[in-house]
């Protein structure tokens, strides 16, 4: 998919409409990620009627207040408008996080073209790869809502960023926000039982050393407790 925008300048549609015209500001912001690209026109009043729908799909899944991490998801938006006016009106109807190519692109024209665009509106879904996840997903997303990004999700093969929507993530218990830390907690501990381990065979080897003192004093007791490990806070 990067492949597909490299040496192309997409515009943040915020309010100083934010460049992304770097090579590595292109892959950050759409390697491993589906993407729409969303054909549409202001003279079409179907465009119109399914600017806001797609407007909810695409904040459900990506706005913090929905999920408690945004789904791999960008949405792009490419004009087919008559006039860069008709452009900069539609472009309010359209969440801030999107993106959009300018209306002086030509490759807007190049892409409708590609992907064989024939009706308005049409959202092209793309894997990461470029290949074509569903060559028009609106009546998917007017019917399924934002149900239907699981479905793409998983057909995508993404590399997974455990999407979970705010209700999934109340439902689960505190022990799975604990248990990453436990476990890094006593795989820290385990290697320093192990590291400790290690100098008391090598200060054997050579008869003793001042680092059974230090190791003491480290420990804040004698060599008996160091070699047990220490008591855990946890």
């Amino acid at each position: 998919m990067v492949d597909l925008f490299v040496d192309r300048v997409l515009v943040k549609n915020n309010k100083d409409q934010d460049e992304l015209d770097t090579e590595r500001e292109i892959v950050m912001r759409l390697q491993n990620r589906i993407l729409m690209l969303f054909f549409a026109s202001a003279e079409s009043e179907t465009c119109q009627q399914f600017a806001p729908t797609l407007h909810d799909f695409f904040k459900q899944l990506t706005d913090e207040f929905y999920v408690e991490r945004a789904a791999q998801l960008v949405l792009l938006y490419i004009s087919l408008d008559q006039t860069e006016e008709q452009l900069e009106n539609f472009l309010k109807e359209l969440p801030k996080k999107s993106l959009f190519l300018a209306y002086e692109d030509p490759y807007r024209r190049e892409l409708e073209a590609m992907f064989n665009v024939k009706e308005v509106p049409t959202v092209v879904v793309l894997r990461p790869d470029c290949s074509i996840l569903t060559p028009n997903a609106v009546e998917e997303i007017t019917q399924m809502g934002p149900d239907c990004y699981r479905n793409w999700h998983e057909a995508a093969e993404l590399i997974e960023r455990n999407f979970l929507s705010k209700e999934d993530f109340e439902d689960k218990s505190m022990r799975s926000f604990s248990d990453p830390v436990r476990r890094l907690k006593y795989k820290v501990e385990d290697e320093k039982k192990k590291e400790k381990k290690k100098k008391k065979k090598k200060n054997r080897g050579w008869g003793g050393g001042g680092d059974d003192g230090d190791e003491a004093e480290a420990g804040g007791g004698g060599g008996r407790d160091d070699k047990d490990g220490g008591g855990s806070m946890w």
